[in-house]
């Protein structure tokens, strides 16, 4: 999240939803959010915190979105007196960052959230991964961490498509879907633009 938030900074003023300290000022609550309000236990406090995480990581999402279309808006208008360092620098910042935010968005919906998804009791599952099919292929009961989650939006943001974990809610399937597409007009119109001006 660190580093996502240094890329923020770098982006130009005009590609950014608000003043440029915005985004990573997002960040950085979603950040304090998760560590400093973190549930440990289930309880209406653990519920509310839950939600709290859910409308940041929201919140960020649309923003970084709204910085996705101001980048293919600029492309198209201005299209080759757009510097190739700037739109590369751009798109990496606004792929990484939906990356981190993809897999907190997963992590947080999984099953009931990370807390509840610890407990035998929680919600059916939103993602089928390989460790779940074969229980055996770890020494002790498996369930999912953030870093799977990572790991889940990082492929799905460059494969664009799942990789070893399947979607199996729709909420997942749509949500998935959506990470594709924005990472696909990041990667595809104005990564392949930066490259085609640099050359």
């Amino acid at each position: 999240m660190i580093a996502i938030m240094s890329l923020q900074l770098l982006l130009p003023e005009r590609l950014s939803l608000g003043p440029r300290w915005m985004m990573p000022a997002i960040e950085a609550a979603i950040l304090v959010t998760l560590l400093i309000v973190g549930p440990t236990k289930l309880d209406a406090e653990a519920k509310d915190a839950r939600i709290i995480a859910l409308v940041l990581v929201g919140v960020l999402i649309a923003a970084n979105s709204t910085t996705l279309g101001f980048l293919v808006t600029r492309l198209l208008r201005e299209g080759g007196v757009v510097a190739g360092r700037t739109l590369i620098f751009s798109a990496f910042a606004v792929w990484g960052t939906a990356v981190v935010a993809f897999g907190i968005l997963y992590w947080e919906i999984d099953r009931g959230g990370p807390v509840l998804r610890c407990t035998p009791d929680h919600a059916r599952p939103d993602f089928l991964f390989a460790q779940m099919q074969s229980p055996g292929a770890t020494d002790r009961p498996w369930t999912p961490r953030y870093f799977d989650y990572l790991y889940l939006s990082l492929t799905n943001s460059t494969a664009f498509s799942p990789t070893d974990a399947l979607p199996l809610t729709l909420r997942a399937k749509a949500i998935m879907a959506y990470q594709s597409l924005a990472s696909l007009g990041t990667i595809a119109i104005v990564g392949a633009r930066a490259v085609n001006i640099l050359k």
